[in-house]
Parts: C-alpha cells; sequence; structure tokens
C-alpha cells in the first residue's frame, strides 16, 4: 500500500516557494537542508504526525548530480512556465514499506530507487531515468523511509494540518482507476478540469488554499 506522505512545492528558487506560503498559509517555513545526490535543497513545514509540505529547488551552489534531478527539477524553462501559471504545488510522495516489489510491479511508471540523504537523515526515493514526475504529477513519487520514527515528527510543529487534497485533471477516470490499481491511501480527490492541486490547509489563522 502506498500512503501520502509529503507534499512538493516544485520552486525556481527557495526564496520564492517560501514565499508563495508565507502569502497562502501566513507562516515562514522552517529551513530544511540540502541533498547531496541530487543537488537540490528544501524547506519543511509539518502538516501532521506523518505528513509535510515540502518546498524544493535547485542548489545553485551545489555540484550538478550527474544524473537528473527528482521532480523534473533540470528542465527549468517547465519549472518557471508550471510556475508563471499558478501549478506551484506540482505532486506529492507516498510511502511504502514494499519499495522494490511496487518497483518491479510499475517500473515503467516509477524508476528505480536510490539511496538519498539530507544531512544525517537517509532514505530510498524512486527517481525516473529522466528526472520526470510518474503522469507528469498525477501520480505519487514513491519512497521508503526505512526504519525509525518518521521525521515529521522532529520539525517543529507550527499548528498548521492538512485538512483535504484534490486534483483537477483532463482524464480523471483514467487516473482515480490507476489510484486504485495502486492502492493509494489517503490519495487526492480526482476532479475534471485542466491540471491541478488544491491543498486545503488548517493553519492558526483559520483553512487557507495552496495551489
Amino acid at each position: 500500500m502506498l500512503t501520502l506522505d509529503h507534499l512538493v512545492i516544485v520552486a525556481p528558487d527557495l526564496a520564492a516557494g517560501v514565499a508563495h506560503v508565507r502569502d497562502g498559509l501566513g507562516v515562514d517555513m522552517p529551513g530544511g537542508g540540502r541533498h547531496r545526490e541530487m543537488a537540490t535543497r528544501n524547506h519543511l513545514l509539518r502538516l501532521g504526525p506523518a505528513t509535510f509540505l515540502e518546498v524544493i529547488a535547485v542548489d545553485a551552489a551545489a555540484a550538478p548530480p550527474g544524473r537528473p534531478r527528482w521532480f523534473g527539477l533540470d528542465d527549468g524553462a517547465r519549472v518557471r512556465a508550471d510556475w508563471e501559471a499558478g501549478r506551484r504545488l506540482r505532486g506529492w510522495v507516498a510511502r511504502t514499506g514494499d519499495l522494490d516489489g511496487l518497483l518491479g510491479r510499475h517500473s515503467g511508471l516509477f524508476g528505480d530507487a536510490l539511496a538519498v540523504s539530507r544531512g544525517a537523515l537517509r532514505w530510498r526515493f524512486a527517481v525516473r531515468r529522466d528526472g520526470a514526475w510518474p503522469e507528469d504529477g498525477a501520480l505519487p513519487c514513491p519512497m521508503t523511509w526505512g526504519e525509525g520514527p518518521h521525521p515529521a515528527g522532529a520539525m517543529p510543529d507550527l499548528g498548521c494540518r492538512l485538512a483535504g487534497l484534490t486534483l483537477t485533471h483532463p482524464d480523471p477516470d483514467r487516473i482515480a482507476a490507476l489510484y486504485r490499481t495502486l492502492r493509494l491511501a489517503d490519495a487526492p480527490a480526482v476532479r475534471a478540469g485542466a491540471f491541478g492541486y488544491r491543498a486545503e490547509i488548517a493553519t492558526p489563522h483559520g483553512l487557507r488554499v495552496l495551489s
């Protein structure tokens, strides 16, 4: 089974991503760290005991990773176009206790499992060989944290909680069928429309929306 783990805002730079969350939720996201294997950086906001929001961007100070970065971040023109079009909440990540089994059954969708890190934290994450989102973001990127507590528990709690997640998609029936095939827990509601995510988040300032 796959379970929603975290939401991902792909930003042209971290400052823009953090400002977008500040404008939308009224909170300042704490810093995260660097991903050495992907040459990216992030900020993180706890949304529950095992759920969080990530803003991620290319780490301009890091050497190129020697392979495509995750979340389509190597395609700077596409990242900028999505950002300008309001597709800032670009997708999500789902965790599983059987990443190898999942990839064996659906390798064409998700790519290969890589060992990645942020500081002392280590996990395994599936990345397509072209670095692109599965189904252009309609499907989650799968990963496994392995042993130990979920890292959200160590993040500052600013009083934000995920209340709902909706995907609009030109072919909602096909995407909903894929969700059922993959046995996705906490999958987004799927509606017809142009591609985009809408997250409802309870904050100390009331219910807010990120997209």
